[in-house]
């Protein structure tokens, strides 16, 4: 039976819709993530504290961030993307007020700071999966990876808006009005979520996308978007799988976890102490690597999709040259005309984003790996570890800078890098059709 040509446009619109709206939200999501590389000197003056607490600040949203991505999951795939992105986008705004109040002149409460910065990681955490799971339901298989990039741009514009632009926020407003002021524009996002998101298409009496690419294609139906599958046995088939995850989920943690060490928690502090720079110098550097990752996410996403047709090739081509950036990072980390050297770091930093970028890859590796039902479970599954990562290298760093240097935490990134590009050859991918 033919698809309805108007409803199968309408799905391949409304799509965008649905997409855009929660794009703006993950927008908001980087943007809290990232924030604290850039404004790390400025954290410091402002609660008098010592870098091993600024590098708690990034570590309290990771934890959360951490803790929620199985919950995350199964409340996506029990609640659907609208709701379980609409409560959580809320709660994050919630967070952001506690960060507010702890700023204000008269209170100045670090404790209260770090409770809203773990606030909003748990809300911030429930936002991903949701996309994910609307990208695996309203898009084609092959235009995943090229979703997933755009998204990841957009996120990173969230990263470069958290460097330069919220460093100027401060500056000029202060820490609380600023956090007052992503507030109310988070509680918007959640307001236009709920008002625009809907789960599946069948919500709106319209065809899912495998039927028209059923249509498309003259091939049968293979797997429904609509199906469901139980928690228990969905976790079981991820954890249980073998290669077909472990070494991705190793890679991921360590991947992302360097990332988050350099964007997030000590980049800030090390061109402040070793290079003599002021804020607003240090904070364009950091502004490259989102610009990076602006590049990087949705070529890795076309190159996987269009052009190598493969997502274990760009993830290990990322992978490599990433580590390599990270080997110039050890290796000058005590020079201190290198450090303050202003073209050198733009290079370096874009170079770090644009091909951390192509970690991008991995979900859509990992989506392919398993049933489109337990999509937001396996993928929640994966998340769980980047975030880990990035949750236990932010804890860690501040202590080991404190005790030996900079120089050594490079170091050992570096050397989490090989272990990374190992793992990388290791994992898997479904063969292409």
């Amino acid at each position: 039976m033919a698809i309805d040509a108007e409803k199968k446009a309408k799905v391949l619109k409304y799509r965008w819709v649905v997409f855009v709206t929660l794009a703006i939200a993950y927008f908001f999501v980087y943007f809290h993530r990232t924030t604290g590389g850039a404004i790390s000197g400025e954290m410091q003056d402002w609660f008098s504290i010592t870098k091993s607490e600024v590098g708690m600040l990034a570590s309290a949203y990771l934890w959360a961030y951490t803790l929620m991505q199985i919950p995350s999951g199964i409340l996506t795939d029990k609640m659907g993307p609208r709701k379980a992105a609409t409560i959580f986008i809320l709660l994050l705004a919630a967070g952001s007020v506690l960060c507010a109040v702890s700023s204000l002149e008269s209170i100045k409460s670090y404790p209260l700071m770090w409770v809203g910065k773990f606030v909003i990681g748990i809300g911030a955490a429930v936002i991903y999966i949701p996309i994910m799971k609307v990208l695996a339901v309203w898009f084609r298989k092959n235009e995943f990876a090229s979703m997933s990039g755009i998204l990841l741009l957009v996120g990173n514009v969230g990263g470069i808006a958290a460097a330069t632009p919220m460093v100027m926020l401060i500056q000029n407003l202060g820490f609380a009005d600023t956090y007052f002021i992503l507030t109310g524009i988070t509680v918007v996002i959640g307001i236009l979520t709920w008002l625009f998101v809907r789960n599946h298409p069948n919500e709106m009496d319209l065809p899912g996308i495998e039927e028209i690419v059923s249509e498309e294609t003259g091939e049968p139906i293979k797997e429904s978007t609509s199906a469901k599958m139980g928690t228990k046995e969905a976790l079981k088939l991820t954890f249980t799988s073998g290669r077909k995850f472990w070494p991705l989920a190793i890679w991921f943690f360590f991947m992302y976890g360097t990332i988050m060490l350099w964007q997030a928690s000590q980049a800030g502090s090390f061109y402040k102490d070793i290079g003599g720079l002021p804020s607003d110098t240090y904070a364009m550097f950091i502004t490259m690597v989102g610009v990076g990752m602006v590049v990087g996410c949705p070529l890795a996403g076309r190159l996987s999709d269009k052009v190598l047709k493969s997502r274990k090739k760009v993830i290990i081509i990322g992978t490599i040259v990433y580590t390599l950036v990270w080997a110039v990072i050890w290796l000058t980390g005590d020079n201190a005309d290198f450090v303050s050297n202003t073209t050198y770091q733009y290079i370096l930093n874009f170079c770090f984003g644009f091909f951390g970028g192509f970690f991008v890859v991995s979900y859509a590796q990992i989506k392919e790996l398993y049933p489109i039902a337990m999509a937001g479970t396996s993928t929640a599954a994966l998340n769980l570890f980047p975030f880990a990562g990035g949750a236990l290298l932010a804890l860690i760093s501040g202590p080991i800078v404190e005790a030996t240097s900079f120089k050594t935490l490079w170091m050992a990134a570096f050397i989490m890098m090989v272990v990374a590009s190992v793992c990388a050859i290791l994992s898997v991918e479904k063969q292409r059709d």
